[in-house]
């Protein structure tokens, strides 16, 4: 039988992390549901893993389509992040590329339910908690970018 590889656990995973606004200071958050992999309860901006063969950009663009229905009308590269944690007990290593991105707040819903108890829109600063691990030192490294 063959080993399928896990991404982050058996190679470094490579994931898109963005922050959907509406070019008013607002941000779209999602609260993760039970059938989440972890951090359940949790809120977060939004994300997914760059498939085989697939560049950031349309990762990016299909993720946000897939979360919350809607096209970005601008985005901006902020940076990178090199996320180490664990989960269920085993080490994970993940690159995480983060966007900023502009999206018309008319089109934004929640396309997982199954994954998104609610989204919301919040002002920098008054984001809901508790927040996902992961979150808090994404806003401590773009605060001035956000």
């Amino acid at each position: 039988m063959e080993h399928e590889c896990r991404k982050g656990i058996d190679s470094i995973g490579v994931c898109i992390v963005f922050s959907c606004h509406d070019g008013a200071g607002n941000y779209v958050l999602a609260k993760r549901t039970e059938q989440c992999r972890d951090e359940h309860g949790t809120w977060e901006p939004g994300s997914g893993a760059v498939e085989l063969g697939d560049s950031p950009i349309d990762t990016l663009t299909k993720e946000i389509q897939e979360e919350y229905g809607t096209t970005p009308i601008s985005y901006e590269f902020m940076g990178y992040r090199d996320m180490h944690r664990e989960h269920q007990g085993k080490k994970t290593h993940w690159i995480a590329l983060d966007y900023r991105v502009l999206v018309d707040p008319s089109t934004v819903r929640n396309m997982e339910p199954h994954k998104h108890d609610e989204i919301g829109w919040f002002k920098l600063g008054e984001f809901p908690e508790p927040l996902h691990s992961q979150y808090p030192a994404y806003l401590e490294k773009y605060k001035g970018i956000l």
